[in-house]
């Protein structure tokens, strides 16, 4: 009991009424501006067009690539870390697992004379996020289409640039039936 009472005595001098007053001043400016609103990240119509059309380019970039065989041409529009989920595939997390499934893909597709086209799509744009969504088609040498699919691409603004972070994609058809089942 004499602590406290000793403890009050102190907080009765001017120094120390000072003193506590200035910390829970400080205290109450700290907490109330943990509690204000974030700051808006909503863009003006301009500059959300401006980004669709850049992710919209650049999954363009990424079929011109495929089709030339440029695998790191490709891998250049992922993030360091991205994730790829291609069908029948397992996860491919970072740009060299992108990179060497994308190798194996490309060149047997080539072999078979395939090329990968680009359908129809929506994009949308959330400050720093934004993601793409569409068909696609693979056509023959003839220009037959032999398989569509449909994909969706999460892109992240980094330093200003849009890098893929997640990638999937997958076949309309239902898988091939395995021989012998």
């Amino acid at each position: 009991m004499q602590v406290v009472a000793k403890n009050l005595k102190l907080l009765e001098m001017p120094p120390m009424r000072i003193l506590l007053g200035t910390l829970l001043l400080a205290l109450a400016l700290l907490v109330s501006s943990g509690c204000s609103r974030p700051a808006s990240t909503a863009q003006t119509a301009a500059a959300t067009a401006a980004d669709e059309a850049a992710i919209r380019a650049s999954t363009a970039r990424w079929i011109d690539a495929y089709n030339a065989g440029d695998v790191d041409r490709i891998v250049a529009l992922y993030s360091e870390d991205a994730v790829v989920m291609a069908p029948n595939a397992p996860a491919l997390a970072g740009r060299a697992a992108i990179k060497d499934f994308l190798a194996k893909d490309i060149a047997g597709a080539r072999a078979a004379g395939l090329k990968v086209t680009d359908g129809t799509g929506t994009a949308g744009i959330s400050g720093d996020l934004a993601w793409h969504a569409g068909t696609s088609s693979v056509v023959d040498a003839a220009g037959k289409t032999v398989a569509t699919s449909k994909y969706i691409e999460v892109w992240q603004r980094v330093n200003g640039e849009w890098l893929m972070v997640r990638d999937i994609w997958n076949d309309d058809a239902p898988a091939a039936p395995v021989p012998g089942s």
